[in-house]
Formats: C-alpha cells, sequence, structure tokens
C-alpha cells in the first residue's frame, strides 16, 4: 500500500516484480494513474481514489510554494494529505482483507498497520526515506539543516506523530461505517515501536547509513529498483542523443514550479553559459524548451537515460537519488521540498554533486556555474562510478523476500 506521488510508488513495482518471481502473489495498492508502471511486472494493482497531480496542481497543492520553512510546507501537505485519506481508506480496507500479509509504505503506514491490525494481518513497512527520529541527522521530511542531536531526534518524532494525524479521520470513518475496530493511532504506534515493528527501507547504507540509535526492526536493505516496462528510448530522442556530445538531463520528477516559463527559460540560458546541450523533462512542473540544442520529452525510464547523459539535474526525491546514483553520472541537485533537501545534501556528501542549487534560488548564473564543476572536474564523475559499481552488487529485494517469509509464516 502506497500513495503519492511517482516517487513514492515506482520503486515497490520494482520490489513488487522480485518478489512475485520468488513465488508470491503481489498487489500494488495506489492511484489508478500508476497502473501503466506494473505492465509486464506480474504485480496486480488495486486502484484506490485520488489524483496526486491534480492535487499538487489545484490551489490548495499551489499553496504548498508560499510556505517559506520545511516545517511549514509539512503542516501544509499534513491538511491537504488529511482531506485525502478518508477517500482511499475504504480501498485500502478491501484490498487488505483479500490479503494474506499488508507491506505498508511510508506514506500510508499508520493507516496501513491500524487496518492489518483490525483484521488481524501480520504486517510490516516498506519505507524509502528515513522516517523514524535519529539523533545522526535532521528529520529529512522537514528539510533543515542538523539541529544538534537533540533537536534532529525531536524533529523526528514530530514528524512520526504528524503523519499519524494525516489518518486520523481515515482511521474513524473506517471503525464508523465499516466495523473495524482500531485503536488510535497513537497508542498504535506506541505498541509499534515498543514490539519492535519490522521496517524495511529502501534505500542503500553507502547513502545512509543505519542510525545506531534505531531501535532493532528498523533494517536498511538497499534500493528497490523501479520495474523496467520493456521498450526502448523514444526515437526522437535517440536520434537527439546520437547527433551530438552527451547531454545533461534536467528534470524536477513529480514536483511543481510556481512559474515553469522562468525556470524553463533559466535552464536553458544556465546550459549554454556552460556549453552544454540538454534533455529537459516536462514532468509535473510542466517545464519545456524547443532549441537545436535542448529537446524536450515526457516519461523515459531513468535507467535508460541517465547512464548516457554528461550530469543529471534532478529534484532531488529519494528515487531519483537513488536512480542517478545506480547510473555513475555527476549531478547537480536542484531541491523543491521535503526530503529532497536532506538527499541533496547526501550526493553532496558523498562528492557525486558539486553543488545544491535550490529551486527558490535557481537562476542562469547559480546553475551554469554549478554545471560546469560536475561536467569539468572528473572527480565528481569517478566518484560517481565508483558508487554505482558498489550499488550494483546489492540487493534489496533479498532481504524483504526473506522477512516476509517469517512474516507469512507466523
Amino acid at each position: 500500500m502506497t500513495a503519492g506521488s511517482r516517487g513514492d510508488v515506482a520503486p515497490y513495482t520494482g520490489l513488487g516484480a522480485g518478489l512475485v518471481r520468488a513465488g508470491h502473489e503481489v498487489t500494488l495498492v495506489t492511484h489508478g494513474v500508476f497502473a501503466p508502471l506494473v505492465a509486464g511486472s506480474g504485480v496486480r494493482l488495486r486502484a484506490v481514489p485520488g489524483d496526486p497531480k491534480a492535487e499538487l496542481h489545484s490551489t490548495r497543492g499551489r499553496d504548498l510554494h508560499r510556505s517559506r520553512t520545511g516545517a511549514a510546507k509539512l503542516l501544509r501537505a499534513v491538511a491537504l494529505a488529511r482531506r485525502i485519506a478518508p477517500e482511499m481508506a475504504p480501498g485500502l480496507l478491501r484490498a487488505a482483507r483479500e490479503a494474506d500479509v499488508v507491506l505498508a509504505g511510508g506514506t500510508v503506514a499508520p493507516l496501513a498497520h491500524a487496518i492489518a491490525q483490525g483484521l488481524s494481518r501480520p504486517s510490516m513497512g516498506l519505507f524509502l526515506q528515513p522516517l523514524h527520529g535519529t539523533r545522526a541527522f535532521p528529520a529529512p521530511m522537514l528539510g533543515t539543516r542538523s539541529l544538534g542531536p537533540l533537536g534532529n531526534r525531536i524533529g523526528g518524532d514530530a514528524v512520526v506523530a504528524a503523519v499519524d494525524h494525516v489518518f486520523t479521520r481515515a482511521v474513524r470513518t473506517l471503525a464508523a461505517d465499516h466495523g473495524l475496530p482500531v485503536r488510535r493511532l497513537s497508542a498504535a504506534r506506541r505498541d509499534r515501536e515498543r514490539q519492535g515493528w519490522p521496517v524495511w527501507h529502501g534505500f542503500s547504507e553507502l547513502v545512509v547509513p543505519r542510525p545506531r540509535d534505531w531501535r532493532p526492526g528498523l533494517e536498511v536493505c538497499g534500493y528497490w529498483w523501479p520495474h523496467d516496462t520493456g521498450g526502448g528510448l523514444p526515437a526522437e530522442l535517440e536520434d537527439f542523443l546520437r547527433a551530438g556530445p552527451a547531454p545533461v538531463y534536467v528534470g524536477l520528477g513529480s514536483a511543481t514550479a510556481p512559474d515553469p516559463r522562468r525556470v524553463s527559460a533559466d535552464i536553458v540560458a544556465a546550459l549554454r553559459a556552460a556549453g552544454l546541450r540538454g534533455v529537459i523533462q516536462q514532468g509535473w512542473a510542466g517545464l519545456s524548451a524547443a532549441q537545436d540544442d535542448v529537446i524536450t520529452i515526457g516519461e523515459v525510464p531513468h535507467s535508460l537515460l541517465f547512464p548516457r547523459m554528461a550530469a543529471v539535474v534532478h529534484h532531488a526525491g529519494a528515487g531519483t537519488t537513488g536512480a542517478v546514483l545506480r547510473a555513475g553520472v555527476p549531478c547537480v541537485p536542484v531541491p523543491v521540498q521535503f526530503d529532497a533537501h536532506f538527499w541533496a545534501s547526501r550526493l553532496v556528501e558523498l562528492g557525486t554533486a558539486p553543488a545544491v542549487v535550490p529551486l527558490r534560488r535557481l537562476d542562469a548564473a547559480a546553475l551554469g556555474a554549478a554545471l560546469r564543476r560536475a561536467v569539468t572536474d572528473p572527480a565528481y564523475r569517478d566518484r560517481a562510478r565508483r558508487i554505482a559499481e558498489r550499488l550494483a552488487a546489492e540487493d534489496g529485494v533479498a532481504p524483504v523476500a526473506a522477512a516476509l517469509e517469517g512474516l507469512a509464516c507466523r
């Protein structure tokens, strides 16, 4: 069970496909708009209401850009998600009634766990971000610098409590309308922590080492790469790639921008200043440019495109960050909100990115300077290649499959 943007869904298609190969029957329960992502994977899709792209482009979604701090953005996002959650809850419940085990993505974990508990189904978490509080780093969803060990831990715990708040009304609806016996989410969370509810994190310890102060049961197992639905790159894009030197990819994924025309113009100016060709992904932000040395594309598999780039400019979502590291190319992270600032800082610390250029401060000069460093200093590409080689040796699916075998046998 998961909800949110494409980045909140795509990794589970690859994990699900791996579990299918291990002999399980897997259903991905999420928004229907993402059905094409499971094509050919053997994973079934159960659609629940909600169009995350439409929500982000609504008046409520655009309000996120008016928040200047990570905490303010999180509060607005909580309010937005709280309105949507009750619409999804009945669909999640129906899917869980047909299941033996409930696997909960981080974006819906409190609700999924409450449903599993109410139905007496075993469950475990599958998180794409390190959501539990720790003294080691600030809460990723707050998008802040370190607040010190104690402040970091308090901030992380506050985020977990805020996510509980998203689903309070949805849980009450399930209890009142569907007779599901559920506890208050705060009490259920304390039970989860006390009992060591298992949570697997779909990123590599090369990128985020497991915090030493995490409780037993919180494990980091490696990336879950999205399922490859087959096919290659569009012919027009292939022609562009063959027509000159390796270009730079620029995309904001599922993030939105308050002024996509200005951002697009700044991107083109930055590419020109750095003497680079560009592949601009339209994405949910609606970026676009039509020039001889720039092409605009729709959705394409990162696994096919990124390895052919001179560098990647991206919004630093959890999944895209993993895809860039997997490709072994330097990058320039352009974080927009929430955990993107956390992943962007990790890329700089790993030495695969020269600098962070937040979207709110993006202009042609800042982006152009960062791109020149990324493509002309071989150290960034060398470090990116070394990390990619190590990631290629990891298997993020196997630990989850082994844990699932044990969980299903309880």
